[in-house]
């Protein structure tokens, strides 16, 4: 008979932080090729010859393919766990980087970049699965706030290294090096990362309505899983959190942040890359405050935490767009550090999938949820680039202020669709935890 537990191991050993370390740095990595045109937007678009919409469709691709392969990914991970997953992620984004460094087309580096977002999709996923099964419950929104903000130093990877070795070789050795540096990850993923602790045989699983234990072998019907986390309005808050929280900053430090600061505020390339990595760094240091209070008060983090950080970016860009003349510096770093909540604040959509889902579910819950925040991202990101081509401004020579300024209007729908749905799931999510009374139906 398989012994049980109802929790990852009571104490993390060594082993637990040197797994937890090594996905870490894959999921840094991962982030570095996730960004990894965030820095050289202007070299790719002089390079592929390509207007703000095909430029914008590069981020698309990527994020559309991730978004897309986040519930696949979740449903093989509670099959086969995060090793597996992790390994062939690494391999993916290594053949899509070699693919960008040698393609000579707009169409060849679509084709890589469908690689980079399929391979992107499975490590951060995977990630908070090790966390799942190798730390205690109690430990889990402190990690994987931790995780996030370990995993954006790939974004500072991108944002200046990257770019000056661009700068200082060429595009080939650039991606190839990255791609170089993808397969040694896949094989040191693979040489000691483990599903779960040598003193369980299996995964456990723990419904979180009825208190059952069972071990875990296989999936549960795909459907029916998909069904079971989406039917649970607790996931439905998890999505519209993570929808609406990270896709503001996403668009800007991905893509448009560094064309909008150079050719649009007139910043130096240096200056630029300043605001950007200040933007990384204040969500770096949120994520420790914003892990402890979501900690510590687990039933008020949507109206504490979630809601007043987005609406913290949405009047920050709006205190932008409509400043007068050009945007003042020292309003363009508030905007950055205002921007670097949405990611921590992000963080907490993945404690509602955990707390909401039982184990055999849990991967499926938090691909549901992740999708929520790159589908948000690749409207943002496809309706700025739009927008810039509907004013005749869409390549490096035409891009101008104002421009770009009412490209960054496009966001306001989307924050205040999000935050409606937030409202709507917590008032749902707090009825099914019996902590507000059910209302009536009218005419009972």
């Amino acid at each position: 008979m398989q012994r049980l537990s109802h929790s990852p191991v009571s104490a993390p050993g060594w082993r637990a932080w040197l797994i937890w370390s090594v996905g870490v740095a894959a999921y840094m990595l991962a982030v570095t090729n996730r960004s990894s045109l965030s820095a050289v937007g202007v070299d790719a678009a002089e390079r592929f010859h390509a207007d703000a919409s095909t430029l914008s469709l590069f981020a698309v691709i990527q994020l559309a393919v991730y978004g897309g392969m986040q519930i696949p990914i979740g449903v093989l991970l509670d099959r086969y766990g995060a090793r597996p997953i992790i390994t062939i992620g690494m391999v993916l984004m290594a053949v899509g980087q070699l693919t960008m460094a040698l393609s000579p087309s707009i169409g060849i580096a679509l084709v890589a970049r469908v690689l980079l977002g399929a391979g992107d999709a499975a490590v951060f996923p995977a990630v908070l699965r090790l966390v799942a099964t190798w730390f205690p419950t109690q430990r889990a929104p402190v990690m994987v706030q931790f995780t996030g903000i370990l995993g954006q130093i790939g974004q500072l990877i991108a944002l200046v290294p990257l770019a000056a070795l661009l700068h200082a070789t060429n595009w080939t050795i650039t991606f190839g090096s990255i791609a170089g540096l993808g397969t040694l990850f896949a094989i040191l993923v693979y040489l000691i990362i483990r599903n779960h602790p040598p003193e369980r045989d299996a995964d456990v699983t723990v419904n979180t309505d009825t208190g059952v234990v069972r071990v875990v072998t296989s999936a549960i019907d795909t459907g029916v899983g998909i069904r079971a986390a989406w039917a649970h309005p607790g996931t439905r808050l998890a999505f519209w959190s993570h929808f609406t929280t990270p896709f503001a900053g996403t668009a800007f430090g991905l893509l448009w942040g560094m064309p909008f600061l150079t050719a649009g505020e007139g910043l130096t390339s240096a200056e630029a890359a300043t605001i950007v990595s200040v933007y990384v760094l204040a969500g770096m240091a949120f994520g420790p405050v914003i892990g402890g209070l979501s900690q510590r008060h687990p039933t008020k983090r949507s109206m504490a935490l979630v809601l007043p950080a987005i609406a913290v970016q949405m009047f920050a860009w709006l205190a932008v767009i409509f400043s007068p003349g050009d945007t003042p510096l020292w309003l363009l770093y508030v905007l950055a550090v205002a921007l670097g909540t949405g990611g921590p604040a992000s963080m907490i959509a993945f404690d509602h999938a955990r707390t909401h889902n039982p184990t055999h579910r849990l991967s499926t819950a938090t691909g549901v949820t992740n999708a929520g925040g790159f589908i948000a991202a690749l409207i943002a990101i496809f309706l700025i680039g739009l927008a810039l081509d509907l004013q005749g401004a869409g390549t490096p020579d035409t891009y101008n202020l104002d421009a770009f300024r009412i490209a960054f209007l496009t966001q306001v729908p989307l924050w205040l669709l999000g935050s409606t749905f937030i409202i709507i799931e917590r008032k749902r999510t707090r009825i099914r935890m019996g902590l507000d009374p059910e209302r009536r139906r009218r005419g009972r």
